[in-house]
Parts: C-alpha cells; sequence; structure tokens
C-alpha cells in the first residue's frame, strides 16, 4: 500500500497527496527537461518541458530507445557509467531539436534505483542554455572585435576613471606619444596635458558635465620625449544604472600638421585683413602727422611759453593717438602663440573696434556698440577672436558703398553662453550664394581671398563655439557668434 503525505496549502488547509502524484506534479512544474531510461535504454518517461525543449512528444519517443535519436557518441559509454553507479551533473553538450536546430544543452545523469537500492532506471535532466552561450559567444566576439580595434587603430583611446585619472590605454599610445600603456595607467589628465591648457581643460570638464553628451576637445600634450604635440580629443561620458557618470572614453590624435596647415592659412587670411586695413590707418596716421607738422612750426616761431605748453600738449595728445592706431593694428599683424587665458569680451570688442575704425571713416561708417551686460570673461585666445570679429566688421562696412552704421550687441544666453551680434545696413547676401559661404578661396569681393569665413569657422569651433549667418537682400546682414563664458 503506497504511503500519502499531507502537503499544506492556503491557510494551512492540508491536501493529501500520494508519491505518484508528487512525482507528476513535479515533472510537469519543474523548469528542467527530465526523461526516465530503463535498463534497456528505452524512453519510459518525459515531461512536458522535455518536449517543450526538443521538440519530441511522448507518443515520438515512449517506448523506442535512445539510440533512435541523434545523440554524440560518447552518451552510450555515460549510460553504461550511470548503470554502474555513477553520475554526471551540469555536462555541457550540444543536442538537434526534432526540426534540426542545434541547441546548448547543459545535462546531468543519474541512478534511478528502488527501495533496495537496485538501479532500475536513468534519468536525465536537461537545461537549455542556447540563448546564454549565444549572448556569451556574442560578447566574447564583441570584446575580440573592440581588442583588434584598440591594438590595430592609430587613434589613441583611453578610459579614465571619474577622478580622472586613466584606467585603460591603447597600444597606439606607444607610437603616437611615446608612452606605453603600463606608463600611462594610473596618470592624471594634468600629467598629459602641459600645464598652460589646466584652465581650459577645467571648463571644458564643466561643459562636459552639464551636457552629458560627446564633446570634442583640443589642447596640447606632452609626449614621452618631452616633445609638445596638439592633440584633437573626443570624450565620451559613460553612465552607471543611476544615470551617473562613473568614468569616461577619450579617442585622441595627433593633429600637430593639420594645426601647422590651419596656422598658415590664418596667417594668409591675417595678411590681407593687412592689406586692406593698411589704406585706412595710412590715411588716420596721417591726418595727425599733418596736425604735429604744423604746429611743430608753430612751436619754432612762438616765445610764449604759455603758447608752448598748449602745442606740446596738442602734439603729444596727437603722438599718442598714432601709437595707438599702430599698437592695435600691430597686435592683429603679428603672429601670436596659441594659447588660452582669461580675457574680457568688451575688451576684445572694443580693441577690434579701434583697429576698424579708420577703414570705417573711409566709408563713412559709423560702427555702435549697443551692449550694456555686465563685465563677461572669456577663456579664450583674445588675438584669434579679434581676428575673427575684423573679419566680420570689415565684411560689413565694405557691404555700405555709401556708408552707414554697423551695430554690435552681446547677450547672455542659458547654459553660460554669449551671442554676440554684427548687423550692418549694407546690400545683404543673395539666397543661393548663402550656401558657398565658408568654403575655402570662395569669395564675392575683387581684393579678397576668400579664407575670412572659413578661418573664422574653425576659430570658433575650437573655442566650442558657432557661427550663424543670416541676411536679407537689399536689407543687410547679421551674423550672430555664441561662446561659452566663465
Amino acid at each position: 500500500m503506497a504511503m500519502c503525505f499531507p502537503i499544506f496549502g492556503k491557510e494551512n488547509e492540508s491536501v493529501v497527496y500520494n508519491p505518484d502524484e508528487l512525482i507528476d506534479l513535479f515533472l510537469d512544474c519543474t523548469a528542467d527537461g527530465i526523461c526516465i531510461v530503463d535498463m534497456e535504454n528505452r524512453f519510459i518517461r518525459i515531461n512536458p518541458m522535455y518536449t517543450n525543449i526538443f521538440g519530441y512528444t511522448e507518443e515520438d519517443v515512449l517506448g523506442r530507445t535512445f539510440e533512435e535519436f541523434p545523440n554524440p557518441d560518447t552518451v552510450i559509454e555515460i549510460i553504461g557509467a550511470v548503470k554502474r553507479g555513477e553520475a554526471f551533473h551540469n555536462m555541457n553538450t550540444q543536442r538537434s531539436h526534432k526540426d534540426g536546430t542545434i541547441l546548448d544543452i547543459a545535462v546531468s545523469y543519474s541512478p534511478f534505483r528502488n527501495l533496495n537500492g537496485e538501479i532500475i532506471a536513468i534519468i536525465a535532466v536537461y537545461r537549455d542554455i542556447t540563448n546564454r552561450l549565444n549572448m556569451e559567444r556574442e560578447l566574447k566576439k564583441t570584446r575580440e572585435l573592440y581588442r583588434l580595434i584598440t591594438e590595430n587603430t592609430t587613434d589613441m583611446i583611453k578610459l579614465y576613471s571619474k577622478d580622472k585619472k586613466v584606467m585603460y590605454a591603447s597600444p597606439s599610445h606607444a607610437k603616437g606619444i611615446g608612452y606605453t600603456p603600463e606608463q600611462l595607467i594610473g596618470k592624471t589628465v594634468y600629467e598629459i596635458i602641459v600645464p598652460e591648457e589646466k584652465e581650459h581643460f577645467e571648463c571644458f570638464y564643466q561643459e562636459l558635465i552639464d551636457k552629458g553628451e560627446p564633446l570634442l576637445f583640443q589642447t596640447k600634450i606632452k609626449t614621452g620625449s618631452n616633445e609638445v604635440i596638439d592633440s584633437e580629443t573626443t570624450v565620451s561620458p559613460i553612465f552607471n544604472e543611476l544615470n551617473e557618470v562613473e568614468s569616461y572614453v577619450t579617442v585622441s590624435r595627433n593633429i600637430t600638421d593639420r594645426v601647422k596647415n590651419d596656422d598658415a592659412l590664418r596667417n594668409l587670411d591675417r595678411l590681407s585683413i593687412i592689406g586692406q586695413l593698411a589704406a585706412g590707418v595710412a590715411h588716420e596716421i596721417r591726418n595727425p602727422l599733418t596736425s604735429l607738422k604744423g604746429f611743430s612750426k608753430l612751436l619754432k616761431s612762438t616765445t610764449n611759453k604759455e603758447k608752448q605748453e598748449d602745442y606740446l600738449s596738442i602734439i603729444t595728445n596727437e603722438l599718442d593717438r598714432i601709437d595707438m592706431i599702430v599698437n592695435e593694428f600691430m597686435s592683429l599683424a603679428k603672429p601670436q602663440a596659441i594659447q588660452f587665458e582669461r580675457e574680457s569680451l568688451n575688451s576684445i570688442l572694443e580693441s577690434t573696434v579701434k583697429i576698424l575704425h579708420p577703414q570705417a571713416l573711409l566709408h563713412n561708417v559709423q560702427i555702435i556698440n549697443r551692449y550694456h551686460t555686465n563685465e563677461i570673461d572669456l577663456l579664450c585666445n583674445p588675438h584669434q577672436l579679434k581676428q575673427v570679429f575684423v573679419n566680420f566688421l570689415k565684411n560689413a562696412i565694405e557691404s555700405m558703398q555709401y556708408g552707414g552704421k554697423v551695430y554690435i550687441d552681446v547677450q547672455k544666453l542659458e547654459e553660460k553662453r554669449v551671442q554676440i551680434s554684427f548687423s550692418d545696413e549694407g546690400i545683404g547676401i543673395d539666397t543661393e550664394l548663402m550656401g558657398y559661404l565658408g568654403t575655402p578661396f570662395y569669395t564675392t569681393k575683387d581684393k579678397g581671398i576668400g579664407l575670412g569665413l572659413t578661418v573664422s569657422n574653425k576659430i570658433l569651433q575650437e573655442h566650442n563655439g558657432t557661427m550663424k549667418i543670416e541676411s536679407q537682400p537689399g536689407k543687410g546682414t547679421t551674423v550672430k557668434v555664441e561662446l561659452n563664458y566663465i
């Protein structure tokens, strides 16, 4: 007589099951596929999950031997060992589904004994691990692909921790900057960039945190041989499950040659500007020189000390005026080392207006500052920005053949951005020509070389800035520049 067992369910209600019913419940509810094979290797029982995994129903297998189905050759040996009392657990193997699909299976074999301890059958437990192994294979392929990329790319790839220390560096650093990956690991970013770039990097890093998206950073870095090269780096923040930045991936490349080419274009553009401004500067200097000649003659012809002092005061003022004009002109003409520093936006704009004042007088143009904001400081290269603003103002002046006004506006925007607008009352730009603006060596001027907007746009990009041109034929043009401020 079979023994019965009480099972407690809801509210301690007792339900009585016999052992056969418990076995049926177990086989029907387990997440693993199970089959029982007798000592003649015939299937005597399978559960629903076995059918779910392999596609074979009870009608397909019961009474048939396992040799009639596709199995690895080792199964016969394993079954023989289980009949002798051995057990095999969590063996990874491959089996065929009824439709021919190959499955990855984890299988365990155990002897099934009666109450006397005699082995009367074999139990096989199957778990489908196809999806898991496929994911592991894909992950392995992806890791191998990433390894091949990082080991063979000429770009320099680094992984930084949140505290800006190198956790990984690709082998390309050895050729790129003369450091092995082992030498870089543990270094902070401040040990890699030159000290003069620290403040520039801090502003960039704050912008990276605020925006939370990949940004481009151009800086100078030290090589293993103590040389300084120009580097362009894309910095991408990596977020954890709490959407917090926990590390950064950087991809850098040596752009020293490109920077030299850009510098050559800038110098060419600057020389073009100087040549075009020279006439205005000469005219502006000629006026005070005329005064100097006249008052010098008057100074010689009089012995009146009071008049002599008046004449000397006028001569001094005119000399100061010439000195200011020449200094402003030379600040634009002289090549400058490209370094970022803290500078007032108002100071840069006022200096730019002084440079263009002679040419504005020649063209009967009035430059009007309409900004009344508080002092705004930029982390920038003042000489480069001055070159950009000179380009915009010069274009505005030359667009007004019969004179007019140029307006300069400054407006603070969100996210510590500032907009500088240069608006003229000139002839405007035809719609079909707008698409060509900024193309190297494209110009509508007789004396232009077509580099002004190209160089200006490049300089603004290096300052994480933007440039936008709006124009209506016959009504004028507005150039809007956006920059970060401190």
